[in-house]
């Protein structure tokens, strides 16, 4: 059980294939699971392993609030998938059926030109219908909270500077202002982004560089798309 060694590729390996289709180890919101497999790597995984990478960054946003995350830890060959051959989580049964297509006909060492024939035939159709499946890009929306200096700032110009952050896979999308106290207001904005393009460190990094309009950036909220 579990992903194995995280601190081999074999191990990230595992990793990164069963976080292709999830937010989180397990349910959907961070949880003491997330903790010990984070906690059980040595570094960010390379770019290579898009989904680890943007599971990893998501969580280190979460460190200062690890231990009031929900759920109870566990040891780590129990978190993930229930098998794993040669470092790499075990492939979904439910396989395209027509990757179990005899394309070569029979076995026989001598093919006559109409089994010849029919091979290639079969090989273009199989070539061609692969070739129309679309490339999936893997996406995810944010929701993030931005937060002024005090009651003064001024919030429109605050979403300004957000909404004029541009980057080749991030899409801004609806936006509000949400009082937390004294008078003050923080901006609650979401976004779409590419996950192989743009990290949540990233958006933090370009948001709070106008020191003068903005103390902090918080994730509200971290979902697939």
């Amino acid at each position: 059980m579990g992903f194995g060694n995280l601190k081999t590729d074999a191990g990230v390996t595992a990793l990164n294939n069963y976080l292709a289709d999830k937010s989180y180890i397990e349910g959907y919101v961070p949880s003491q699971v997330d903790v010990v497999v984070f906690a059980a790597m040595s570094a960010a995984p390379a770019s290579k392993f898009c989904h680890a990478l943007r599971w990893y960054n998501h969580m280190k946003s979460y460190q200062c609030k690890f231990a009031s995350l929900p759920g109870v830890k566990k040891a780590l060959e129990q978190c993930g998938p229930s098998t794993v051959t040669n470092g790499t989580a075990a492939a979904e049964s439910d396989e395209d059926s027509d990757d179990d297509v005899d394309l070569f006909g029979s076995d026989e060492e001598e093919e006559s030109e109409a089994d010849k024939k029919i091979r290639e035939e079969r090989l273009a159709a199989y070539a061609a219908k692969k070739s129309k499946k679309p490339t999936l890009i893997a996406k995810s929306n944010i929701i993030l909270d931005v937060k002024p200096w005090g009651d003064e700032t001024d919030m429109a110009a605050v979403e300004k500077c957000v909404r004029e952050i541009e980057a080749d896979g991030l899409l801004w999308g609806a936006s509000k202002l949400v009082a937390i106290g004294y008078g003050i207001k923080k901006l609650q904005i979401s976004c779409v982004v590419e996950d192989d393009k743009i990290s949540t460190d990233f958006l933090d990094e370009e948001i709070t560089k106008n020191e003068e309009l903005v103390q902090s950036v918080d994730i509200a909220a971290f979902n697939k798309v």
